[in-house]
């Protein structure tokens, strides 16, 4: 991944895979967060063409809320069958339980950093290539 927005090729691949390992007769539950337009695209352009008929599409109780109204009734997972009370917001409650284990002074990006400024300075000290490794 290059770059913090959504991409929706990489769910479209994920999805794919997931499909090569299921029986054909297998119905999914997909949950993602713009689930909403992910089926749009899908219907539109005819991605997972062959799939679609064997999943149903929700947007996570957090991101319903910021869809209209219509969205919210339509990509509501409690108000789909088969989602059950699920919230669709599981890893956002893992990783919240896990932030203690983070160290909040973390930084990221740090190689990139360093290697600008030891470029810029034209500081050899080490290779450049071993400051990411």
């Amino acid at each position: 991944m290059t770059s913090a927005e959504e991409k929706q090729h990489y769910a479209l691949a994920l999805v794919k895979a997931l499909f090569g390992h299921l029986p054909s007769s297998f119905h999914i539950g997909l949950l993602y967060d713009i689930g909403c337009q992910l089926e749009k695209s899908c219907r539109k352009w005819g991605f997972l063409k062959s799939f679609l008929p064997h999943i149903s599409f929700a947007n996570p109780v957090f991101h319903a809320f910021g869809h209209q109204w219509a969205y919210q009734l339509f990509y509501h997972p409690c108000k789909q069958e088969g989602f059950g009370l699920s919230d669709g917001e599981g890893c956002e409650h893992f990783w919240s339980s896990i932030m203690g284990l983070i160290p909040s002074l973390q930084v990221s990006g740090v190689c990139v950093i360093v290697l600008y400024h030891c470029l810029r300075l034209k500081l050899y000290l080490v290779s450049p290539a071993s400051l990411c490794y």
